[in-house]
């Protein structure tokens, strides 16, 4: 009989479970509220308990199965299958989470990143095409990604692939690490926010835009972008700032890593078409003539589920 895989997305109010075949199809999912009380502690428990309860609901046993990868905030180390601040679930001190639920679930475990699971999610099963050079870049209320090159996600000293902190505007908008002009502060969906916000003070032409900014009404990024493709003059000039930022960025890192895709994801990338055509405009202009017809943008395919593939595939190891 064919081996399964578990794949867990640790999210800060939801932690969702997938029990996959080998080949990446998805048989059974489910999920539970994260309980972040107590510093977390009751978190790894709770997985535990999920997992186990689950296998014995489906008469399965651990024998049965390659292994458990999970994508979890916070920096990872990979060798001791540890994680450290991954403060939104209020894990405030080293957590050893890879002995802990091997020794819970007798099943061998494996854990990355949030951001780089779904990396690998969309490579293995999404837009990547199972391609060995793809960047993932998501768009949510932050900016995140992961960088696979030679079919191996790219870790550096911990901190590779952090994408929402390439500058694209220096002396820019202030981020939440400190610095200024990161992306994520031009292009997550709070970004778009705060640009709209800006470009409605100068603006004095006719727009349904400015005239909510004008009047108070909470906008948000999917606003904004439904606006702009009803031709709302100040929500176009939102939307090519916000392509232009991104454009450059997606031309930078191609430079770098010559990907065959860019993947765009996130909340953010489901404005669609009108997203991805500005971001192709504004990467044709700054990219490096060799990369500018090699690599390809396109828009994520796996939506919520990324994690949960690239959760699985991490269990691929084990194989």
């Amino acid at each position: 009989m064919e081996k399964k895989l578990i794949g867990i997305d640790l999210g800060g109010t939801t932690i969702k479970f997938g029990i996959l075949t080998s080949s990446g199809e998805i048989q059974q999912k489910w999920s539970v509220e994260t309980n972040i009380m107590d510093e977390g502690s009751h978190i790894v428990p709770d997985i535990i308990a999920s997992i186990n309860h689950h296998l014995a609901l489906y008469k399965m046993d651990q024998s049965q199965f390659i292994g458990i990868g999970m994508g979890t905030p916070g920096t990872v180390d990979l060798e001791a299958g540890t994680v450290v601040g991954a403060y939104n679930l209020n894990w405030k001190t080293v957590q050893n989470i890879k002995d802990e639920i091997q020794a819970g679930t007798g099943i061998k475990f494996a854990v990355d990143n949030d951001a780089n699971v779904a990396a690998l999610g969309e490579r293995w099963k999404g837009a990547g095409n199972n391609s060995d050079e793809v960047v993932f870049v998501t768009l949510g209320t932050g900016v995140g990604g992961g960088v696979i090159s030679n079919g191996e996600l790219l870790h550096g000293q911990g901190a590779a692939g952090e994408i929402g902190h390439i500058n694209v505007q220096p002396n820019g908008y202030l981020c939440t690490c400190g610095g200024h002009g990161c992306l994520e502060t031009y292009t997550s969906a709070t970004g778009v926010v705060r640009i709209a916000r800006d470009l409605a003070e100068e603006f004095a032409g006719e727009s349904q835009l400015k005239t909510a900014l004008d009047n108070g009404e909470e906008i948000s990024s999917k606003d904004v972008f439904d606006l702009a493709k009803k031709d709302d003059v100040l929500a176009l000039k939102v939307v090519d700032e916000v392509c232009y930022y991104l454009g450059y960025a997606c031309a930078n890192l191609a430079a770098i890593t010559n990907p065959e895709f860019i993947v765009i994801g996130g909340g953010v990338s489901a404005a669609g078409e009108i997203l991805l055509s500005k971001v192709e405009e504004n990467f044709n202009k700054f990219a490096f003539p060799t990369v500018r017809t090699s690599t390809h943008l396109k828009l994520a395919e796996l939506g919520n589920d990324a994690g949960l593939y690239g959760a699985a595939s991490l269990a691929l190891q084990f194989k």
